[in-house]
């Protein structure tokens, strides 16, 4: 798999369309859920939203940790030296410590003031991570 990434024209660029397209499904469904949390479409019951959204977020997620992972694999030394790298990883920590935070407090059930705040942070830290993902290829 490694070689062939390396070695097809096509094959990288492809691997990048996938990343792309996890980031839009996971950072898509973390806004959408997090306008209910704000109260936009008070209509929509939060299970229902948050099971669909979360859902589908978790399937980005993981288009992106395997299509990231892959692209880690194809220049691990570069990029472990590179500070948008490194500074992408630890966003991506403090992105799933609140993540771990926000539903072992039951934040969906509360929707108060703490929950409004840990969206907020956690759309925030995304586009960071995003940001800096682009930047890699510049530092």
């Amino acid at each position: 798999m490694l070689a062939a990434l390396k070695t097809h024209a096509w094959a990288y660029p492809a691997l990048e369309v996938v990343h792309i397209v996890g980031i839009a499904l996971l950072l898509g469904n973390l806004v959408l859920l997090e306008l209910r949390v704000f109260g936009r479409g008070a209509a929509l019951p939060v299970k229902d939203l948050a099971r669909l959204s979360l859902s589908l977020a978790l399937c980005g997620f993981g288009l992106v940790a395997a299509s990231g992972l892959l692209m880690f694999a194809t220049q691990p030394v570069e990029l472990l030296s590179n500070r948008a790298f490194t500074l992408k990883m630890l966003l991506l920590m403090l992105a799933g410590c609140n993540a771990a935070w926000f539903h072992g407090r039951d934040s969906l059930v509360r929707l108060d003031a703490l929950a409004r705040a840990q969206m907020l942070a956690s759309t925030l830290v995304w586009l960071a991570v995003v940001v800096c993902g682009r930047w890699i290829a510049y530092l």
